[in-house]
C-alpha cells in the first residue's frame, strides 16, 4: 500500500522555492530587481538537551535541510510589508510605530524582531518581503527561524552587519519581551552556528559554543521528523509553567542547603550532590522536573562521547531515554506526540526518538537508518492515523539531512 507516500516528503529544491518567493515578491515590488535578496534560515533539531536550556544546562543542536526562505527588498521609507505563503493577510507597519503583540497573529514575530532591533540600533529603513517554509509549523523551531529571517532582512536593508552572538540576544529579546515566552538560547544558537555533520554543543550558562565533528559517515544516518498535526502555539501550553516549576525546584533545593544568595536561581546553580541529598524533600512535580534536568545533563555528556566515537546505537539509545524522561519526568507531550514516540521507538531502523522543540505540540524527531526510512514511514502511516483519525489528513513525515546554519544568500543573477 502506497497511500503513506502522500504524507512522506523529501526536501524540495531550494532554487525552485526561491523562484516562487521572488516571483511573488515581484508582483508587489516595483523597485530595482537587483535589490532583492534572500536569506536561508534552517530549522533545527536538538538530539539531546531537552527542556534544560532555560535552566542554563548544556544542550546539543543541529540544523537540518528544511528551512525558512525570506525574499526581501528595501522600501523607500520605514514601511514594512511582508507576505507569508502560509497566511492570507500580509503584515504591515512602520519601523517608528510598531504595534504591540496581538494574540494569534502570525506577524507577531516580525513586529517583535523589528522592536528588538530598533531598541538595540538606530534603524529607519523598512522592507517588503515574502516568507515561505517547507515544513508545517511546529516542533523544529520555526518561530526562532522566522525571527532570524526577519532580523537578517532588516539588518541587511539598514546596512548592519551583526555577529551571530548579537542576533542570539535579539531573538531572546523578541521572545522574552515581545512574545512573552521564557525560553532559552538553544534554538537561535543552533540555527546560527550549526555546521553539517557536526553536533553544536551549547553551554547555556557560559554561552560557550562548540562544533563537535562526527566520526560517522554523513550518509549513515538521517533525521525523520514526523509532524503530529497538532500546531497549538506555545503560549497556550504548559511551557512557561514548566519553566517556573524548574526555577521553583532550584530555589527550594538551594534554600534547603542554606544557599539563599543566588539571584534568579536555575537548576544549573544546584550541585547534583545537593539534589541527591535533598531532592526527596521536593513535592513530586518539582522532584520530577529536577530529575529530568540532572539525568538529561548526564545524557548530554554521554551523547557527546558517543557522537565523537561514531556510536550511533548508543547515541540513539540516549535520545530515546531523553524522550521517555520528557514524558515521565518533565510531563510534556500530548496524546498525539506520545503515540508517535511509541510507534517510532518500537520500529526497526530507528536509533532513537524524542519530541522535537518544546514538546507540547508539533513534531517527533527520530535518528534513523536512511536505508529503512521508507519502511519506517509506512509503519507510522499504518498506526498513527488509526490512533488519531481526527488528524489523519494533516500529519506529515519529512526525511531530513543535517545542514549548515543561517545565511544571506548571494545576490540573484
Amino acid at each position: 500500500m502506497n497511500e503513506y507516500r502522500s504524507h512522506f516528503h523529501t526536501a524540495r529544491p531550494q532554487a525552485d522555492r526561491i523562484d516562487e518567493l521572488v516571483s511573488q515578491l515581484q508582483r508587489c515590488y516595483r523597485g530595482d530587481i537587483a535589490a532583492i535578496r534572500v536569506v536561508r534560515v534552517p530549522l533545527r533539531i536538538s538530539p539531546l538537551g531537552a527542556h534544560i536550556d532555560h535552566q542554563l544546562g548544556r544542550v546539543t543542536g543541529m540544523a537540518v535541510d528544511r528551512s525558512i526562505l525570506f525574499a526581501f527588498a528595501p522600501t523607500a521609507d520605514s514601511a514594512v510589508y511582508v507576505q507569508s505563503l502560509d497566511f492570507a493577510e500580509p503584515t504591515t507597519f512602520a519601523i517608528n510605530a510598531i504595534p504591540p503583540y496581538v494574540k494569534g497573529e502570525w506577524g507577531n514575530y516580525l513586529r517583535g524582531a523589528a522592536t528588538a532591533l530598533r531598541n538595540a540600533h538606530q534603524i529607519d529603513r523598512g522592507l517588503i518581503g515574502v516568507l515561505g517554509g517547507d515544513m508545517p509549523i511546529g516542533g523544529l523551531s520555526s518561530s526562532a527561524a522566522v525571527t532570524i529571517a526577519y532580523l537578517l532582512g532588516l539588518e541587511t536593508v539598514n546596512g548592519l552587519a551583526l555577529t551571530p552572538e548579537e542576533n542570539i540576544r535579539l531573538v531572546t529579546r523578541t521572545e522574552h519581551d515581545y512574545i512573552g515566552l521564557n525560553n532559552g538560547i538553544l534554538d537561535q544558537t543552533s540555527i546560527l552556528f550549526s555546521r553539517r555533520n557536526h553536533l553544536t554543543v551549547i553551554d547555556c550558562e557560559s554561552v560557550q559554543i562548540d562544533r563537535t565533528p562526527a566520526s560517522i559517515a554523513p550518509d549513515s544516518y538521517a533525521i525523520l521528523a514526523v509532524y503530529s498535526g497538532v500546531a497549538q502555539g506555545l503560549m497556550g501550553t504548559g511551557y512557561n509553567n514548566r519553566v517556573a516549576e524548574c526555577q521553583s525546584a532550584a530555589r527550594q533545593l538551594l534554600a534547603l542547603a542554606g544557599q539563599n544568595g543566588v539571584a534568579d536561581p536555575r537548576l544549573r546553580h544546584v550541585d547534583p550532590a545537593l539534589f541527591a541529598s535533598y531532592g526527596s524533600r521536593l513535592d513530586l512535580p518539582l522532584r520530577k522536573r529536577a530529575t529530568h534536568f540532572f539525568t538529561e545533563m548526564a545524557r548530554v555528556e554521554q551523547g557527546i562521547a558517543a557522537w565523537q566515537a561514531g556510536d550511533l546505537t548508543r547515541f540513539g539509545e540516549l535520545i530515546a531515554q531523553s524522550g521517555e524522561s520528557s514524558i515521565k519526568n518533565y510531563e510534556s507531550g500530548c496524546p498525539q506526540l506520545i503515540t508517535l514516540y511509541e510507534i517510532l521507538r518500537d520500529t526497526p531502523g530507528v536509533y532513537g526518538v524524542r519530541f522535537s522543540g518544546a514538546g507540547f505540540r508539533g513534531s517527533c524527531l527520530a535518528l534513523v537508518d536512511p536505508a529503512r526510512s521508507a519502511a519506517i514511514a509506512e509503519a507510522v502511516h499504518r498506526a498513527y492515523p488509526q490512533a488519531h483519525p481526527d488528524i489523519a489528513d494533516v500529519y506529515s513525515i519529512h526525511l531530513c539531512q543535517p545542514a549548515d546554519g543561517a545565511e544571506l544568500l548571494p545576490r540573484l543573477s
